[in-house]
């Protein structure tokens, strides 16, 4: 059996890695996009390294679209087999596909006009909504920790990470000539304690692990902490300054919980009463399937839910759908909360958000998940003090904040006490991807020094025999 590494490899984005057994069944570990990669990034993205016509399976371990984003691409490209994932993955993907189609499709348009004034020849976007639409008829949603047989030869179990909504380890067994190996894909790791979902579970041992290092050398503050932080920033940016608080946050899952946590505020009567608009229909959608998966909910969150019907929801908080209503707020004058999409500030509605607000003093961008280094996010998180945003330079007077914990990935600490459960002395081979390499070789050192060995740092393109 060979594993090729094609996405993902010394970088946190466009997770894919490729698995070729003897008999020579191919089964790609996550499918995901390349992001944040500025004038690079289409062109990464078209060149995945295999031919989807080839790929008999995909096992996705969560919706995230630098997991998932490439999956109606190699569909319009000629992949027929199936995407085996979770039954809130498979919910999730249905809306965030069909996100990212609109958006290809728009930003495309976008670019041609470019182009075409440039003397260039068009573009066509990677995929269409049409394409993300039609291929979501792939996917099989299996519950958690039930082992689905997918051939005679291999299966695979989800186990959860508490990452985000459905996220899960793919636990694979794979039997070549009459020999079970066992492969954990870890996708991405959670935190031990969550706002809303449930702590990560244990897994199956496993001879081959290929885990993750997106917060490999670094450590997160404490919920409390984090949440009174929160409070801080909202007091001090509305209420002192009269301002607004801009978040860039991910559509599904940092957004439901900054949600939750305002609502908690509001139930205890702590919170400003200033106006909180979720400026994203992603995130709107998002947050109907989290109503629907109850069973990834952690106890503290359910025993909310007795006495709060709707932890979503409450009555300074208003979601936004249309353009239109979008607009309207940057007329809004009134001290008030904008969360918006995308958390690394490279795409959406965020963007004219930011334009409209980051120049003025008054006003908060506050940071709460992980930037890639070349992303807008990064640059404004990392201080500089001159931006563009759609083509155009913005001076930065904005108060910039951070709040890490709010971030879905465990730090280098959470990490390793999540790979506790594994007896390091019984898997043969340890493989980190999706990670920065910086973070990746600290990562790599501390497991080492905690009892891990024949730990390996793949290169894109990299191939390794199992």
């Amino acid at each position: 059996m060979k594993i090729s590494f094609l996405g993902a490899a010394r970088e946190v984005t466009g997770s894919k890695h490729l698995i070729t057994t003897i008999s020579g069944k191919r089964i790609l570990l996550d499918c995901g996009m390349y992001q944040g990669k500025g004038t690079a990034t289409d062109s990464m993205n078209r060149e995945l390294g295999f031919d989807p016509a080839g790929i008999d399976h995909i096992i996705l371990t969560h919706a995230h679209i630098d997991h998932s984003g490439l999956i109606p691409y190699v569909y319009r490209l000629g992949f027929t087999g199936s995407v085996i994932c979770t039954n809130a993955t498979r919910d999730l993907c249905a809306y965030m596909l069909a996100d990212a189609g609109f958006i290809q499709e728009y930003d495309t348009r976008t670019n041609n006009k470019k182009r075409e004034k440039q003397g260039k020849e068009p573009l066509d976007p990677l995929f269409t909504k049409k394409d993300a639409v039609e291929c979501m008829k792939l996917f099989i949603g299996v519950g958690y920790n039930r082992r689905f047989y997918i051939d005679d030869e291999v299966s695979v179990k989800f186990t959860n990470t508490g990452h985000m909504l459905g996220s899960g380890v793919a636990n694979i067994k794979i039997i070549e000539n009459g020999e079970e190996k066992k492969i954990a894909y870890t996708g991405d790791i959670g935190r031990p304690s969550n706002r809303i979902l449930r702590s990560p579970d244990p897994f199956p041992q496993a001879d081959i692990l290929i885990t993750e290092a997106t917060y490999g050398n670094r450590l997160h503050t404490g919920w409390p902490q984090a949440e009174e932080h929160l409070l801080a920033i909202v007091r001090e940016t509305c209420v002192d300054k009269g301002g607004k608080l801009i978040i860039p946050s991910f559509s599904v899952g940092r957004t439901q919980e900054i949600v939750y946590t305002l609502n908690n505020l509001f139930n205890d009567g702590r919170l400003p009463k200033i106006d909180i608009f979720v400026d994203s229909p992603l995130a709107i959608n998002a947050t109907e399937v989290f109503r629907l998966h109850p069973e990834c909910f952690n106890g503290g969150i359910l025993d909310v839910m007795d006495s709060d019907p709707d932890p979503f929801g409450f009555n300074t908080l208003h979601y936004i759908r249309s353009h239109i209503d979008s607009k309207k707020l940057n007329s809004y004058s009134k001290p008030c909360v904008i969360i918006s999409a995308s958390g690394m500030m490279e795409a959406g509605r965020i963007k004219h958000h930011l334009a409209n607000n980051i120049s003025d003093s008054k006003n908060t961008i506050l940071g709460v998940g992980y930037c890639s280094p070349t992303t807008l996010g990064a640059r404004i998180l990392g201080g500089d003090k001159v931006v563009s945003i759609h083509g155009q330079k913005y001076q930065v007077w904005a108060d910039i904040q951070r709040i890490d914990s709010y971030s879905g990935h465990g730090d280098y600490e959470e990490m390793l006490g999540f790979l506790n459960c594994q007896d390091a002395d019984q898997l043969k081979q340890v493989f980190i991807v999706h990670g920065d390499i910086e973070a990746q070789e600290f990562y790599k050192s501390h497991l080492e020094k905690n009892g891990f060995h024949n730990i390996s740092i793949p290169e894109i393109g990299d191939e390794f025999e199992v």
